[in-house]
């Protein structure tokens, strides 16, 4: 089998040569997401927030990789781990082209290698290779086991989990009618909700005040306009609560618009999108919700 890439956009000047790096790959992404937009298309967009959802354990390159190849994936893996899950990939499908980190030992001339000590020894990253993924689309063979109930139009057991990821934060919750017209306001280390929302509602608006609380604190805060943090919390609340089957209403379709073009600001605000959507969703899709406490400030900041 020879995977190849199964463009589903058109290939941008910045695609002729395929990424070699993470910082090379995630460039090219973002200056196709502001180049689709230019030309009024923004369903490479909403793909890749989606994408953010259903693959949150992927880097957040890779991310952007799997949305722009295969917008409509639902679940990917490589041919090892589908045949591991009892499928094969059908002859002539086309692979999804991923970077995945090589690990080793970087080797020295032999006089400096002698002075190296056991920690200089130890593995480290020292680049990256092309693999290929599979959608579970692109294979036959045994059903998958479910690892979750699918949610549609109701919230389930991760309305819990997620107060209770809320209580593990630090985070004070309560409900008052005050803040009306205002279906939530997040108050740094303390979220208020308007009381009789609708559970889907309710989830929606509470995931989107927890992603103001995790991300729009000090340096943030003062380093992005209004209008920025709070399209960043909806992107929060419209992963989180597609990726657990809830219809968000929405498709966050202007979302690009906002950064006129600056690649640099779209690609930082997309990445703590995907670190915040990442935690939430860890923390809702466990059932121990004691294994969830994410240290959220600390890796967030590395995106901040």
């Amino acid at each position: 089998m020879n995977p190849t890439l199964s463009p589903t956009l058109p290939a941008s000047a910045s695609e002729k040569r395929k990424p070699a790096s993470s910082k090379e790959l995630i460039a090219a992404n973002i200056q196709s997401l502001i180049e689709q937009l230019e030309a009024g298309h923004s369903e490479g967009l909403t793909a890749y927030l989606a994408a953010m959802g259903k693959f949150h354990n992927y880097s957040f390159g890779n991310i952007l990789e799997i949305a722009r190849q295969r917008p409509d994936a639902q679940k990917v893996a490589g041919l090892y781990a589908w045949n591991q899950l009892g499928r094969k990939v059908r002859k002539g499908e086309r692979g999804i082209r991923i970077l995945a980190p090589m690990i080793g030992i970087k080797r020295k001339k032999d006089s400096a290698a002698e002075k190296e000590t056991p920690e200089q020894k130890k593995p480290a990253l020292v680049g990256f290779r092309a693999v290929y993924v599979f959608d579970v689309s692109q294979t036959d063979g045994a059903p998958l086991p479910e690892l979750s109930s699918k949610v549609k139009g109701s919230v389930g057991e991760y309305r819990e989990r997620l107060f209770a990821f809320v209580a593990v934060q630090g985070i004070e919750l309560e409900y008052d009618n005050s803040i009306s017209p205002a279906m939530g306001v997040s108050y740094g280390g303390r979220i208020v909700l308007l009381p009789g929302q609708e559970p889907a509602e309710e989830f929606s608006t509470l995931v989107h005040e927890v992603a103001h609380e995790l991300l729009h604190k000090a340096e943030r805060r003062t380093a992005t306009t209004k209008t920025v943090r709070e399209t960043e919390a909806e992107a929060i609340a419209f992963v989180v609560s597609t990726t657990i089957g809830l219809d968000a209403g929405h498709t966050s379709a202007d979302y690009i618009s906002l950064y006129n073009g600056n690649a640099a600001l779209l690609a930082e605000s997309l990445e703590v999108i995907q670190r915040a959507s990442a935690i939430i969703l860890s923390a809702i899709e466990s059932a121990p919700v004691e294994d969830a406490e994410a240290p959220a400030e600390a890796e967030l900041a590395q995106a901040s």
